[in-house]
């Protein structure tokens, strides 16, 4: 019997994130030492002393070589958090719920029997209750892998669009994607956090000085801490840099590899158009939003996450020598706020026929 997993280049795959995981998890202490370096310098800069600039080179230098025992304990603590916990993050920042064969027996097949296929535990699975369209994959290792979709993933897609959808997601679990997304995301998760709190203190005053400060030290305080966040978020951006490199590429493969396990591109390519517009998670982090199988809004606007879902489209057309479906998105107003509006209550989703009556109407047929 053939191994229909997506051979070609599978183990190379593998071996090249395995790596990239590594040199991330050893470069990390030393891009978030350079950050810390660069904060204490520019505190002594703006201190207002009238010192050489190698005076505070040397006074940052310093503090750096006491601190760098508390660097590596935070950030050690840090991982060992991720570690443990970081299927619980994902599930609070996705607002997810877990589900089993009894509650959706459908969903579970398809993933079990692609599993079985490709020799692959099975993952956990989870439901976001939103009319989106979209799904993503977790976890670090065979005990945490989990598979998220929506419900409006669930209810707008046919059988076998699906199915491609699952594989896709299994893909990235098959090639240590994931892994190597969530080693991103806890890099990320640090400076992000610092940013967020600092730039919500500077943003709402809290805890700042008065400009208006007769003895001017107000003012030399907000120089400081102006220095500080653009240092932080200087940072933030560049481990975002690698993480929208490494994420815009492996989508590509995971869609290859799930023609590959479903042998079925049409399919495929029919689940890019249907997802495509309306894939957007209402409150999903940024975060949560990189790891979706498509992200309509990118960060900032201009830090694409994905590549074009119509680039991701031609590519599978031009693999499999198959004409793009012609599907036409048909999205009214009503369509559009419907997808917006909360899920219905969690029983009242249990099963895909219970719903029908429910659900909206499907504005792709």
């Amino acid at each position: 019997m053939s191994d229909p997993r997506p051979i070609k280049g599978l183990h190379a795959s593998i071996w090249d994130n395995n790596v990239k995981s590594i040199l991330l998890l050893c470069v990390y202490p030393f891009i978030l030492s350079a950050v810390i370096f660069a904060v204490l310098f520019a505190l002594s800069f703006f201190s207002g002393n009238q010192l050489p600039v190698e005076i505070h080179t040397q006074h940052a230098m310093g503090l750096l070589y006491q601190w760098w025992p508390i660097i590596l304990g935070v950030v050690g603590i840090w991982f060992v958090i991720a570690y443990f916990f970081q299927g619980i993050m994902i599930r609070a920042m996705s607002h997810s719920h877990p589900v089993a064969r009894k509650d959706e027996p459908e969903l579970y097949n398809l993933v079990e029997n692609m599993c079985i296929a490709t020799g692959t535990p099975m993952p956990r699975l989870e439901i976001i209750e939103s009319h989106a369209r979209n799904a993503f994959a977790s976890g670090i290792n065979q005990q945490t892998y989990c598979i998220t979709v929506t419900r409006g993933l669930m209810q707008s897609l046919s059988k076998d669009e699906l199915e491609g959808v699952l594989a896709h997601e299994l893909t990235h679990i098959l090639n240590r994607d994931v892994r190597l997304m969530m080693v991103c995301v806890v890099f990320t998760g640090m400076l992000g956090i610092a940013c967020q709190l600092l730039w919500s203190n500077f943003r709402y005053g809290l805890y700042l000085p008065r400009r208006s400060s007769g003895n001017g030290k107000g003012g030399g305080i907000w120089v400081i801490l102006i220095a500080v966040m653009v240092i932080l978020w200087v940072g933030y951006m560049a481990t975002l840099l690698a993480r929208f490199a490494i994420s815009r590429t492996r989508e590509y493969m995971a869609d290859a590899g799930a023609v590959s396990i479903t042998k079925n591109p049409d399919a495929m390519m029919r689940a890019l158009i249907r997802i495509s517009g309306a894939a957007d998670i209402p409150k999903a982090p940024a975060d949560i939003k990189a790891m979706c199988f498509e992200n309509a809004r990118p960060f900032l606007g201009f830090f694409a996450t994905h590549p074009p879902i119509q680039a991701r489209i031609q590519a599978i057309a031009d693999y499999s020598a198959l004409p793009v479906p012609d599907l036409k998105p048909k999205i009214s107003a009503s369509d559009e706020e419907a997808f917006g509006r909360p899920a219905p209550p969690r029983e009242n989703w249990t099963t895909r026929q219970r719903f029908k009556e429910r659900r909206p109407a499907n504005p792709w047929q």
